[in-house]
């Protein structure tokens, strides 16, 4: 048995592919897992850059003492479920110990969607297909600790739609009559349910070497009565868009922050534009994750706070 497999990674598109040759999956959002298990019972859990985490995730481990196999390879990925049943990727990153942390995560499960090997053979020649069915008979016998991603009978746009009404981070398109291949060749497929809204750009980080001298802007959502602090943006801007920030907001300068927040070498600005943000979510604390500027508010949209106020709260 191979001592660790080079995964198959998703390429990103805009739309789901069309055809009776793609199947689709949910795009759970966690850590990429591959689980070995060997002759005698043994289990390793590697991550996808070849770390071995099997001290860390115990219930996926004792999942694989049950398996009706003697030696295999599943493919999948390790989340934390929240009350809903959605993969939350804050929770699983605070049940390792954060960034850098060195808890064993007990409360991840594992979602199985690929069979590499089984019993002494490799399966990666074989298509995806025949991979599934043979996925789908080890995986029947299990504990909840490791789950089968299940293929959707459905046309690609609209499980998309459903997916991203639902919460979810995206989907995957896969295409059956394919082998496994290592590293991202176009058989699989990702489409990302992308949120946006409008925040208050509520400050800057200069930089002498970012575009714009723009590091990074601090934003601020409408929450209740205030404005509440929701994390920072530094990627997203074009050498003209920085720059024609950059002018906009050295106009509303201020000397302290509307919000009791401290960070030095912090430029405070008059919340007066509007930051159109593309994200993937909430972190636990309620800060944007993988935030992305996409530019302004339409300048009929700058005559200030209470607009945007108004405008938000009627959303």
């Amino acid at each position: 048995m191979p001592a660790r497999i080079e995964p198959c990674l998703a390429k990103l598109v805009k739309a789901p592919p069309k055809g009776e040759q793609w199947a689709f999956e949910v795009k759970w959002d966690g850590y990429r897992l591959a689980v070995h298990i060997e002759l005698g019972g043994q289990a390793r859990v590697i991550t996808r850059g070849g770390h071995d985490w099997t001290d860390r995730f115990p219930t996926i481990v004792a999942a694989t003492k049950v398996l009706p196999v003697d030696s295999a390879i599943l493919d999948g990925e390790a989340v934390v479920l929240d009350d809903r049943g959605l993969s939350d990727f804050a929770a699983l990153q605070a049940a390792l110990g954060g960034r850098g942390g060195k808890r064993n995560a007990s409360l991840a499960v594992m979602f199985a969607f690929d069979l590499l090997y089984l019993n002494g053979k490799d399966l990666r020649h074989l298509s995806l297909a025949e991979r599934r069915v043979l996925l789908a008979a080890v995986i029947q016998a299990t504990t909840p600790g490791i789950m089968l991603s299940e293929e959707i009978n459905a046309e690609g746009d609209a499980f998309l739609t459903l997916a991203c009404k639902m919460g979810l981070e995206g989907i995957i398109a896969k295409r059956r009559d394919a082998p496994y291949r290592s590293g991202r060749g176009g058989e699989w497929l990702k489409i990302k349910c992308v949120q946006s809204e409008t925040f208050f750009i509520i400050g800057y980080e200069p930089s002498a070497v970012a575009l714009g001298g723009i590091g990074r802007l601090l934003l601020a959502a409408w929450r209740g009565e205030g404005l509440t602090y929701v994390g920072g943006v530094g990627t997203g801007f074009t050498e003209r868009s920085a720059r024609d920030l950059r002018e906009a907001l050295d106009l509303l300068l201020i000397a302290k922050p509307v919000l009791p927040i401290k960070r030095a070498a912090t430029r405070w600005v008059n919340p007066q534009l509007g930051a159109e943000i593309e994200f993937r979510g909430w972190t636990n604390d309620q800060k944007l994750r993988h935030p992305s500027y996409k530019g302004l508010r339409d300048a009929a949209d700058f005559s200030g706070i209470l607009e945007l106020r108004s405008e938000s709260e009627s959303e």
